[in-house]
C-alpha cells in the first residue's frame, strides 16, 4: 500500500514533534510538503527531517492545491487559523488539526461542518485520550465494569513566559483555553458531556510584564449529567519550566489516580465481600503522539472515524470558551 503524502501547515517548534513522528512512521506515511509565513522555517523543517525533500511553501492555498497531499497537519497558533480546514476538506485531504481549533466557536464549527459534508477523516490533537492508562481506564467505563463517575479532577500546572503570542488573550485564548483544554477534553472523554460551568480567573503572577493579558490562574467546576462532577485548576505560577498535569476520577466501583496519561493506579472500591483485590497498575512509555497518528492513518485506510474528529474538538473548545465567559461575567454557564 502507497504511503500517506502529509503536509504541515505552520512549522513552529510543536511542528518538529509531528515531522519526528512521520519520520518514525515513514513506511506509512511520507512528509511530503511544509508551509509556514517565515520560508526559512519552513526550510529548516524539511531540511531536519526530509533532507530537504518535501517541498516548501509560504501560503497554504498553494500547498493545499498543489503538493498532491492526502493529510494535512495544521499546527497554526490559534489565532492564526484562516480557511484552510474547510479548503483541505473540499479537495479530499484528511486531516489532523491541533488544539484549540479555533479561538470562537463559530469557525470551529464551520471547520466541522466542511470536514464532514466533504467525508473527510479528522484528528484533533487532545493526544492525552491515547495514553495507556486513559485507555485502560475508559474501557472499564465502557464496559460498565466502573459504575457510575461521580468526581473528576485534574491540574495543569507551568511556569514559563511562552511565545509572545501565548501571553495576549487576543491571541491564545488564554492559559485554560491554550493549554487547560486537554483537561477539558479529557474530562468530556471520561465523563460524557458537560450541563454548565463555573470559572473563575485572575493574572496574579504577570502583571508586571508588559502585553501579559492572559490569566495565570484558574479554577473551574464542571456539571456534567446526572449529576457528576469535575474540578480543573490550572496556573502558569508553577515551578519553573516543568509542565505538570495528572488528575484523579471516583466511580463507584473504583478510583483511578492518574500521574499522567500513560501512568495510573485503579483501586477498585466495591470489591466482591471476602476479597482484597490488588490495584491495577499501568506504567507505559507509550508516545502518544504516535498512537495519535497511528489512529488517524488506520482510520483513512479502513474508512472508520478517528478517535477525535472535529466535532470533538468544537466541543472541547465550546467548554473552553464557557469557562471563560464565566470567569468574565462570574456567572454559571448552561451549555447544550
Amino acid at each position: 500500500m502507497s504511503r500517506l503524502q502529509v503536509g504541515i501547515l505552520g512549522c513552529g517548534s510543536f511542528a518538529r514533534e509531528h515531522a519526528r513522528v512521520l519520520l518514525e512512521l515513514q513506511d506509512q506515511a511520507a512528509l511530503a510538503a511544509v508551509c509556514d509565513r517565515h520560508p526559512e522555517r519552513a526550510a529548516a523543517l524539511a531540511q531536519q527531517f526530509t533532507g530537504g525533500q518535501a517541498a516548501v511553501y509560504t501560503d497554504h492555498h498553494d500547498l493545499i492545491e498543489k503538493a498532491g497531499l492526502d493529510v494535512l497537519i495544521v499546527a497554526l497558533p490559534p489565532y492564526g487559523h484562516s480557511d484552510e480546514v474547510e479548503l483541505a476538506a473540499q479537495r479530499g485531504i484528511h486531516l489532523l488539526v491541533e488544539k484549540p481549533l479555533a479561538l470562537d466557536s463559530a469557525l470551529a464549527w464551520r471547520m466541522v461542518h466542511a470536514a464532514e459534508a466533504a467525508g473527510v477523516v479528522t484528528q484533533v490533537g487532545f493526544k492525552f485520550r491515547f495514553g495507556a492508562a486513559v485507555e485502560a481506564l475508559k474501557r472499564r467505563i465502557e464496559s460498565g465494569e466502573s459504575g457510575p463517575v461521580g468526581l473528576f479532577s485534574a491540574r495543569y500546572f507551568a511556569n514559563a513566559l511562552h511565545s509572545p503570542w501565548w501571553r495576549v488573550r487576543e491571541k491564545s485564548g488564554g492559559q485554560l483555553v491554550e493549554q487547560g483544554i486537554h483537561l477539558l477534553d479529557l474530562a468530556r472523554y471520561l465523563m460524557g458531556e458537560a450541563k454548565t460551568v463555573f470559572c473563575r480567573q485572575e493574572n496574579l503572577f504577570h502583571r508586571h510584564i508588559p502585553d501579559y493579558t492572559s490569566e495565570d490562574v484558574s479554577a473551574v467546576v464542571i456539571g456534567f449529567e446526572g449529576g457528576a462532577l469535575g474540578v480543573i485548576y490550572v496556573t502558569n505560577g508553577a515551578i519553573p519550566n516543568r509542565w505538570i498535569h495528572d488528575y484523579r476520577l471516583v466511580a463507584r466501583n473504583l478510583t483511578a489516580e492518574f500521574s499522567g496519561p500513560n501512568q495510573a493506579v485503579i483501586y477498585q472500591t466495591a470489591p466482591s465481600p471476602g476479597s482484597n483485590p490488588e490495584p491495577q497498575r499501568v506504567e507505559s512509555e507509550r508516545d502518544v503522539l504516535k498512537a495519535q497518528m497511528l489512529d488517524l492513518i488506520e482510520a483513512i485506510r479502513s474508512g472508520r472515524p478517528a478517535r477525535t474528529p472535529l466535532r470533538e474538538g468544537a466541543l472541547s473548545l465550546d467548554l473552553a470558551l464557557a469557562a471563560v465567559r464565566s470567569a468574565q461575567t462570574r456567572q454559571e454557564v448552561q451549555l447544550g
